[in-house]
Formats: C-alpha cells, sequence, structure tokens
C-alpha cells in the first residue's frame, strides 16, 4: 500500500503497520506500538485506518464509566448499528470489535491505552481472554487490534514477564526519534554545522518542528543564535517548558525533584553511578530506583564501558533534556521574566560548546560508526560505546570517545577502532599518538583482539597537515562532519 505523500519518512513502520492490518489470515491478531510523545505514533496510526477503513480511538484521562461511553459512541459512529451501542463493559467492547473483523482484515487502534487501563486495571487481563486461541470469536475474525501509548515503562510491560497478554501480540513495533541524518533532511538544513546545532538542541522529535515551532527553522549559521531565543528560550514558546513537560508526562516519575536533579547531573558531564551520586547528594544504592524508571521511560540510556565491564555510564536521550538542564535550568528565574533573553543567552552560551556540542558531537561520531560506518573498519561493528583505559605507568585514566568492537566468530571479539572526537579542537599528531598508546594498553590487558584496530580521529575544526599525511597510513582515519552527513 502507498504510503501517504504527507508523511516523512517512516518506511520501515508503515510497512510493518500494513503488513499487520492487512493480513487475509484467519484469526484475530494483536499489536503494540509504543514511543514516546510527539514521535508521530497517531499520525501513523490515524493515517492507517484511513487508508484501510479501520476504526481509531484515542483515550483520554477519564474514568472507567466516561470511556466506556466514549468508545460506545465512537462505534456507533463508525459501524452505524440499528441502535446505538452503549456497553456495560469492556468485555462487550472487545467482542464488538472482533465482531467487526469477521468478513475483512479490520485494523482497530486504541491510542493511548495506558489512561484506559490504569482506569481499569484489569482490561489487559480482558484482551487476554478475548484472545483465547480456540475461542470462536477470535478465531472467526480478522480485527487487527492495536494498542498504542506513549508511555514506555507502561507499553514495554505489556508484554513482557507475566503480563497477561505476554506471547499474545503478533507485532511489537517501537516509533523512535529521527536519528540525526533524517532530521537534518526533515529541518531542510543542508549544512552540517548546522544540522547539528539543530540537533543538539531539539533532537530528532518530528513534532518540534511542526506543530510547536511552526516550521521555524534558522536561516544559516548567522541566525542561530536568534533562531535560539525566538524559538526554544522565549517563554512564548512551546518549546520553552517542553523538557520540564518531558518528565510530567510520565506516570512513574513521582519525585520530579529528584529526577531533574539526576538529569543535571548527567548533563553536568557525571556519567558514573557515583558522580551522579556526589551531584544529587545521595548515596550510590539510592539511585537505582530513579535511574531505571529514567530509563525505562526512555529519558536515559545506559552504556557499559566497553573497556572496563564493571562501569556503567548514563547518557541523556534526549537533546533537549540536556540543553535544559545545561543552558536553560541555571538561568530559569531570569528566563521566566522574559527580559533581555538575547543578553541571558549570550552569557549562557559560554557553556554551549562544552557543556552540549562537544558531548552530543561524541554521541553522533558512536552512532555514525555504529550505523554507516558500515564495514569501513574491516567489519560491522556490534557494538559502539565508550570507555576508560587504566595507565599504569603514568598512573592515569585514558579516556575512549568512541570504541567499536566487531562479532567474536568464536575467538576474542575484534576491536575494530578506537576514536577521540573534538569539536572545538583540530585534532593534531599528539591525539593519533595518544590513540596508539591506548591500543597499547588494551593489547596487553588481553580483552580484544587489536591486530587490525584501526585508530580514528573525528573533528568539527578539521586536521593538521601532518596528521593528514599520517593518515595514509592503513590504521589511520579521519573523519571530519561532513563525513558524518554523507
Amino acid at each position: 500500500m502507498r504510503k501517504p505523500d504527507d508523511m516523512f519518512d517512516r518506511d520501515r513502520e508503515w510497512a510493518a503497520l500494513v503488513g499487520f492490518a492487512s493480513d487475509e489470515q484467519p484469526g484475530a491478531t494483536l499489536g503494540v506500538v509504543s514511543g514516546r510523545r510527539r514521535q508521530g505514533k497517531s499520525f501513523l496510526l490515524e493515517a492507517l485506518c484511513q487508508e484501510l477503513g479501520g476504526f481509531y480511538f484515542s483515550a483520554q484521562e477519564a474514568t472507567d464509566a466516561q470511556s466506556l461511553d466514549q468508545i460506545g459512541k465512537a462505534l456507533t459512529q463508525h459501524l452505524d448499528p440499528v441502535v446505538p451501542f452503549t456497553p456495560s463493559s469492556w468485555a462487550e467492547v472487545v467482542d464488538v470489535l472482533l465482531r467487526a473483523g469477521r468478513e475483512r482484515p479490520f485494523p482497530v487502534v486504541i491510542d493511548e491505552f495506558p489512561y484506559l487501563a490504569r482506569a481499569h486495571p484489569a482490561l489487559p487481563s480482558i484482551i487476554q481472554g478475548a484472545y483465547a486461541p480456540r475461542r470462536a470469536e477470535r478465531t472467526g475474525s480478522r480485527t487487527r487490534l492495536l494498542l498504542c501509548g506513549s508511555s514506555l515503562s507502561f507499553m514495554g510491560g505489556l508484554l513482557s514477564g507475566n503480563a497477561p497478554l505476554r506471547g499474545r501480540a503478533s507485532l511489537d513495533l517501537t516509533v523512535d526519534t529521527l536519528d540525526y541524518r533524517l532530521a537534518a533532511r526533515f529541518w531542510d538544513l543542508e549544512d552540517p554545522h548546522l544540522a547539528l546545532l539543530v540537533h543538539a538542541v531539539v533532537g530528532g522529535t518530528p513534532a518540534y518542528r511542526t506543530e510547536m515551532i511552526r516550521y521555524d527553522a534558522p536561516r544559516g549559521l548567522d541566525d542561530f543564535d536568534d533562531w535560539i531565543v525566538r524559538a526554544v528560550l522565549s517563554p512564548g514558546s512551546p518549546m520553552f517548558l517542553e523538557a520540564r513537560y518531558l518528565l510530567a508526562e510520565e506516570p512513574d516519575l513521582r519525585d520530579g525533584a529528584l529526577y531533574h536533579s539526576v538529569l543535571s547531573a548527567i548533563a553536568e558531564g557525571n556519567s558514573g553511578r557515583g558522580g551522579i551520586a556526589g551531584y544529587v547528594g545521595r548515596k550510590s544504592n539510592e539511585l537505582s530506583h530513579p535511574l531505571t524508571v529514567l530509563e525505562d521511560a526512555g529519558l536515559i540510556a545506559r552504556e557499559t564501558d566497553a573497556f572496563r565491564g564493571n562501569r556503567t555510564d548514563f547518557r541523556i536521550r534526549e537533546p533537549l533534556l540536556t540543553f535544559y538542564h545545561s543552558m536553560m535550568r541555571p538561568y530559569w528565574p531570569q528566563l521566566m521574566r522574559a527580559a533581555a533573553t538575547d543578553r541571558i543567552w549570550q552569557r549562557a552560551k559560554q557553556r554551549f560548546p562544552g557543556n552540549v556540542l562537544g558531548p552530543h558531537f561524541e554521541r553522533l561520531c558512536r552512532e555514525w560508526t555504529l550505523y554507516f560506518a558500515e564495514d569501513r573498519f574491516g567489519d560491522w561493528a556490534s557494538q559502539v560505546t565508550a570507555g576508560t583505559v587504566n595507565d599504569p605507568a603514568n598512573r592515569t585514566t585514558l579516556q575512549v570517545d568512541v570504541a567499536a568492537v566487531g562479532h567474536a566468530d568464536g575467538g576474542k571479539p575484534p576491536l575494530l577502532a578506537i576514536g577521540e572526537a573534538k569539536w572545538g579542537e583540530t585534532m593534531g599528531l599528539g591525539h593519533l599518538e595518544r590513540l596508539r598508546r591506548i591500543r597499547d594498553l588494551v593489547t596487553q590487558n588481553g580483552k580484544y583482539d587489536t591486530t587490525r584496530t584501526r585508530l580514528v580521529c573525528y573533528s568539527r575544526a578539521g586536521f593538521t597537515e601532518d596528521l593528514a599525511q599520517a593518515s595514509t597510513r592503513d590504521d589511520v582515519d579521519l573523519i571530519s562532519l561532513p563525513d558524518l552527513y554523507t
């Protein structure tokens, strides 16, 4: 089925949904669609129902009785029965949806499903019972029921462990943010420098450009500062409070002050559990729950150190949260008054390269190495993370921004590449020698096969002539900012 003309990308998601919804095989099926808010889930699902003549219902925060009344009215309007449908239970609703699919594949979307399930906790069990393998109402139906929600922790739990719907779903689709390359296309930004600046602020959430900023994109590098002021820092912009709403929308994040403090700690460069605990003023063992909740909500990611398996780093997944905690929160009282916002930005942006752009550039270098480098370093990487290597002779610890590990295939896993990423610094032979030292230390450790490890310098500012000449060797690669986007 042809994808709607007004849908940007989402080819994989659209194909999966169409394949699920148009399946001609007998027997009702169940699917789960999840993803954070403003990624375009509802847009996708509404388009699917429009194209296939299906039923779309978006739940609201309401009592159980009111929700039953709302879906009854929506089904009455869609199915046009002789007598209006006034359900008295959710089991009755599910059976009506199953009967609607007797003649053909019939897609049904229940959006914001967590609202319904929280008002009626037995709802997943009711669906489980209705989808019993030998139940006649199920086997005689071709209803394709899709449950959709923005609470990642709740939706992830629907199909896990001993949850009632575990083993019932034939589709589990996550609608994620656009990657940085797609985001540049979506924002119509051809300059890689400008594209990365914008992505470091708003990431790849589609609605930030459409509904919230109304297609206001910086016209060039010289317009970026003005765009930040008018589109993000202005209290009149929907983006002004968006970072705070991201936490408020998650029902499991009850202690907002604690979670904001944890995010601030990570944004300030405290990626380890001990550093976060020291910043927040809590003991390390007291942070297990808030870190897990933030991870389940899709707001942070847990990464294992490439060279020290007992060390875990935490990274903020949503760039807007990093921007807020690094650039906006320290000046929040002044920003709330909406006075001299441009001067506030001129003061705050001194922190922008070190606190936002540098770490974000490192993140994109890791993403490029994992998803776009393919076999440039000898093979496809199975894992790309940062790492730390102990240097006993010099009594120091060396940071590695990019460590690409290949598939083991029975022996020691190959270390395909180690790299250093610099946003505002021209890289030279000193950076290369540092990487050589790290490779020697990793070889001594014996964890990885380093016989073909390549040394990679990633830089936005460029490379010295000496380093450019050294890159003609087989084990050295230089990756510039345009390389990340091509």
